[in-house]
């Protein structure tokens, strides 16, 4: 089974020099903006790959192992065609469920949901995304029906 790649969210205290670096220096297209009761940032892309650029309102949004004020690689998110297969996959395999993260979020195994993303355990304390849908601005994104 592959699994590809096509999100890394990086967690930053400045979102809009952040989104700057991206769209100014490396030519990437700003693809969305986020502000949710978790987060406020952007999400920038190649076409091929989405960069969630993140500054967390909260720590259990976020992930009670980051301490306030982080900066750095937060989560790598992977396209998957079916997240209750793959989360199951991945469980039995060793790398369970985020609940305290997916609760945190209000995030789910809900395809419906623009966006939607499940969070995993991921190796090295990586954590990880899985998502049907994918994310805004790569060539594999499903945005929601209606």
């Amino acid at each position: 089974m592959v699994i590809p790649l096509k999100h890394v969210a990086i967690s930053t205290q400045d979102p809009e020099a952040s989104r700057d670096f991206f769209a100014n220096v490396m030519g990437w297209t700003v693809a969305g903006r986020v502000d949710s009761r978790n987060a406020q940032g952007y999400y920038v892309t190649d076409g091929t790959i989405n960069i969630a650029l993140l500054r967390f309102k909260n720590r259990p949004a976020a992930g009670l192992e980051f301490p306030e004020g982080y900066n750095g690689l937060h989560h790598l998110g992977f396209q998957c065609e079916d997240v209750e297969a793959t989360a199951e996959y991945m469980e039995e395999q060793g790398f369970p469920p985020r609940h305290d993260i997916n609760i945190a979020q209000g995030l789910g195994k809900n395809p419906d949901k623009d966006n939607a993303e499940y969070k995993m355990t991921g190796p090295a304390s990586v954590m990880i995304d899985i998502s049907e849908r994918g994310w805004v601005g790569t060539s594999s994104y499903k945005p929601k029906a209606g």
